[in-house]
């Protein structure tokens, strides 16, 4: 990559950096292109040059931080530790990351027709792939019931993603059981064994 690039692409990644800085902080609504370029030192210009309009820059860094998190995720899944161990570094992340996340933005951002497609074609070639991997490791180990199929936990998943995609869901939903929600998906009714 010549210097041209690399400074582009640093620039680029910088202007994410801080939009989702500014969107845990506040809420996408609130987050102004200037107050974007002042923080990432870069001009207006630039960021528009690069993502085209706010929105778009907001979309690119949804699905940008989408995309870490799967790679965090699935670099958990690769460490050598046991799956109870991998479960719950993943859970505390996604704790964190919720925990910080304003619930009428998730709100907004679940609304929009392009992030909705977008998180339907995520779901099926990331999501998808991560939980049948996450399932095959935990059955090794005993940890997840061998009686119980792919098809049924992949249901299960959908249940809770369609939940979750329901209009009003994060605006009429506490952040605590939003956290109890995504415990009952990893841990079930009984909980951690």
């Amino acid at each position: 990559m010549d210097g041209y690039k690399l400074r582009t692409e640093k620039k680029k990644e910088q202007i994410v950096k801080v939009t989702f800085e500014l969107i845990l902080a506040f809420d996408a609504n609130r987050i102004s292109i200037a107050e974007v370029a002042k923080k990432a030192k870069v001009s207006p210009v630039s960021i528009y040059n690069y993502f085209g309009s706010k929105d778009e820059l907001i979309r690119y860094t949804i699905l940008h931080v989408m995309e870490k998190k799967i790679e965090e995720y699935e670099e958990i899944l690769r460490e050598d530790i046991s799956f109870h161990e991998k479960l719950g570094k993943i859970m505390f992340d996604r704790g964190e990351t919720f925990k910080n996340l304003e619930t009428n933005w998730i709100q907004s951002f679940m609304d929009d027709a392009g992030m909705k497609e977008y998180v339907e074609e995520f779901y099926e070639t990331r999501t998808i792939p991560f939980f049948t991997r996450l399932v095959d490791e935990g059955k090794k180990e005993g940890c997840i019931a061998q009686h119980i199929s792919l098809e049924a936990i992949l249901h299960y998943i959908q249940i809770f993603k369609e939940a979750l995609g329901r209009p009003g869901f994060f605006t009429h939903t506490s952040p605590s059981v939003l956290r109890d929600l995504d415990h009952l998906l990893y841990y079930g009714l009984v909980g951690k064994q």
